[in-house]
């Protein structure tokens, strides 16, 4: 019987002696060595205690040996629960308590204060990464024994738990299966070309389903090279593209390109592939791009409870404003609100079934039924239409807001500006952005004499991640509402829709 770990499928693509991983600060990792060091990783988690199926929890910045600790827990059978190094220590006690992870892996310097927040939930065991990789779980795996086997796994084993926020404000676990992302990552290698000599530029987050599970898996499934940057730098980005065949990013990554002069045709000439994802690509973007440096973005389409849905075609015509075609396994359909498909060019729901759709919601059965139909489609909340087979997405989650390619929802920013002095109502939308794609803007009824936005961005700051904060605070005498008094947001965003024009 075949092995369905996602660790084993990874593993079967390798050459030993074949580079994996360089840094521009040193680093240079070889396949053998990778295979090496996450059995040590696995090892290592097993002695704390770690077993099968139990939750390890992280929360620390972009590392070679985050990367490992993935790869360990992969192997081992044990479930990665990556988390924004942004969170607060408020967040943090939700996804804690929700997870029960076994082990705690974060950041001692980051002010969210991981490792209190665990131990004040009963977590025994807690170690510590720094950026620069130092810290007490290197120290741990460094001396574990390195032998543990990759371990048998079912595909629908989980190998990963994310979270969503939800339009209720409490985020949902989303549990993804060793099948869930491996299958994925087969289709998604394949329909990008990826191939044994091919060097990925890789200045994503690692926290993310973009950089973890879509731009890593794409070159451990083709057994090729990542060259591994701590964070998106448009300057070092430009230095390092000539080495690259590969960019993966958010379109704020390409904006920031572009308003870079060195940025031209020659930087880019060893590239055959560019991609975008995580929000929308502006059309002007897209066709800046092309007339800058002659590449065409490819634009995909996914999220977390499905990873990759939809991608423009390597080979073929790649429309703008569109997210391309589902790939095999994917079935997607558009539906109308009694989840009857509707004929190619209308607008409705996009609903998506196959493999690479997570199966249920993490101890929320409820949520479960709600956003899955009874054939088993799942609702995505977006909005959208197909073309001669190429989807588009003209609406999404009615309230969602994606700035620099990070989901935001309002009612999560509502609830802490709602305590706020001064502050008698908010209301958060989302505006277009010419850096970020949007921007979040709190509108609030309140006390004009003790409404400053200052005031507001600064508790909010102490209470929510830095990429939720409004960017604007704008006070108001009232709220456009509908009969039914609430407040229709829709206005709100037309009023508002050229704040950051000048931007």
């Amino acid at each position: 019987m075949s092995n369905d770990n996602l660790y084993a499928r990874f593993a079967a693509n390798w050459r030993g002696d074949d580079v994996f991983l360089t840094t521009p600060e040193g680093d240079r990792l070889t396949y053998a060595a990778l295979d090496t060091l996450s059995a040590q990783v696995a090892d290592c988690l097993v002695s704390f205690g770690v077993g099968v199926g139990d939750r390890v929890s992280v929360q620390t910045g972009k590392s070679v040996d985050y990367v490992l600790l993935y790869l360990g827990c992969l192997r081992g059978g044990f479930v990665f629960h990556p988390l924004n190094p942004a969170y607060t220590r408020s967040e943090l006690e939700y996804f804690f308590a929700d997870a029960e992870p076994a082990l705690i892996v974060c950041d001692p310097d980051n002010p969210s204060h991981a490792a209190d927040v665990g131990a004040t939930l009963g977590v025994r065991n807690i170690l510590t990464l720094r950026g620069d990789g130092s810290g007490t779980f290197r120290d741990a795996y460094r001396q574990a024994p390195g032998r543990h086997p990759v371990l048998d796994r079912d595909g629908d084993d989980l190998a990963a738990l994310l979270y969503s926020s939800g339009t209720t404000g409490q985020p949902k676990g989303i549990p993804l299966t060793h099948a869930n992302i491996g299958i994925n990552a087969a289709e998604l290698s394949a329909a990008w070309g990826f191939r044994r000599d091919d060097v990925l530029l890789h200045a994503l987050p690692m926290f993310h389903t973009h950089g973890l599970f879509i731009a890593l898996t794409c070159t451990l499934m083709s057994g090729s090279l990542v060259r591994y940057l701590a964070r998106f730098d448009a300057d070092q980005v430009i230095d390092e593209l000539s080495d690259a065949t590969v960019m993966m990013g958010v379109p704020t990554y390409y904006t920031r390109l572009l308003a870079n002069p060195r940025f031209d045709a020659a930087v880019c000439r060893g590239i055959r592939l560019f991609t975008s994802g995580s929000a929308p690509l502006r059309e002007d973007t897209f066709h800046e791009f092309t007339a800058r440096t002659g590449h065409a973005i490819v634009e995909r389409y996914g999220m977390t409870e499905t990873v990759i849905l939809t991608t423009n075609p390597l080979d073929g015509e790649r429309r703008a404003g569109t997210v391309g075609l589902p790939l095999p396994s994917v079935e997607l359909r558009i539906a109308d609100p009694g989840d009857a498909p509707l004929p190619d060019g209308e607008v409705g729901r996009i609903q998506v079934r196959g493999p690479n759709v997570f199966h249920e919601y993490w101890r929320k059965p409820d949520k479960t039924a709600e956003d899955f139909t009874a054939d088993g489609f799942f609702n995505t909340g977006d909005q959208g239409r197909i073309d001669d087979g190429y989807v588009s997405i003209v609406g999404r989650a009615k309230d969602l807001i994606i700035s620099g390619g990070l989901n935001v929802y309002p009612i999560e920013v509502e609830q802490v500006l709602n305590e706020c002095e001064g502050v008698s109502e908010a209301a958060v939308i989302g505006v277009p952005h010419a850096d970020f794609g949007e921007a979040v803007v709190a509108v609030c009824i309140g006390d004009a004499d003790t409404l400053e936005e200052a005031n507001v961005r600064q508790f909010a700051r102490e209470r929510l991640a830095a990429f939720k904060l409004p960017k604007r605070v704008i006070a108001v005498d009232d709220l456009p509402r509908n009969a039914m008094g609430k407040v229709q947001k829709n206005l709100l965003r037309e009023r508002f829709a050229g704040l950051f024009a000048d931007a």
